[in-house]
């Protein structure tokens, strides 16, 4: 009898964040992130020189659960996510842990693109969005056995989303999505008029 199984499955989690810990003030959480924009004089440098469509704190600010209360509130409720999603994946962590490397802010003007790129040296890699206007971009994901399928005919438009070869997801105020560090994704331009497309970013580590 003929059977077809399912093998080496990528997974993506996809919840809001409230599903976990105590609710985040949206507003606040985007009023932090445009202050800090505002003020990081070493992150809009690091933009301008390296090309970089709005604003990242990625190369400048590495304490901002330090430096604001309410980002150590998000990283708690992430923490809760992250476990959530550990234990959908089966991670066997023996005596080690899940924790937070690195999160960082990221704000996306009309017209700016986050190009292809995975996240190395981390085990699960995330956002959550504080921001989206009309016309904003989705996430695009990419299969990671893209490369190896050479001469492999396309997918059916209308194929099982576990088969197509990249997957768009579009997200929320609030969404919190997660997948495993070494699955390559991007944001493809900001097709909103004016408003800027603003998200926060975060690797895990095992240590």
């Amino acid at each position: 009898m003929t059977h077809i199984s399912s093998l080496f499955a990528t997974r993506l989690y996809h919840a809001q964040l409230s599903e976990h810990g105590a609710p985040i003030d949206q507003a606040e959480l985007e009023n932090s992130c445009l202050v800090i924009a505002d003020d990081d004089e070493a992150g809009q440098e690091w933009c301008e020189a390296n090309a970089f469509p709005g604003y990242t704190s990625y190369a400048s600010l590495s304490d901002l659960p330090w430096r604001f209360p309410i980002f150590a509130d998000l990283v708690k409720v992430l923490d809760a996510h992250v476990a959530t999603f550990a234990k959908d994946a089966q991670f066997d962590l023996g005596d080690k842990a899940l924790k937070l490397e690195d999160i960082w802010i990221n704000i996306l003007p009309p017209g700016g693109i986050h190009t292809g790129h995975i996240h190395p040296h981390s085990v699960i890699s995330g956002t959550t969005y504080v921001a989206v206007p009309e016309g904003a971009s989705a996430i695009k994901f990419e299969d990671p056995r893209l490369a190896m399928m050479m001469a492999a005919p396309p997918r059916l438009k209308d194929a099982d989303a576990s088969l197509r070869q990249f997957i768009y997801v579009a997200p929320k105020v609030g969404d919190v999505l997660l997948w495993e560090s070494w699955l390559r994704h991007e944001v493809p331009m900001n097709m909103a008029e004016e408003d800027e497309r603003i998200s926060i970013s975060f690797n895990y580590k095992w240590e």
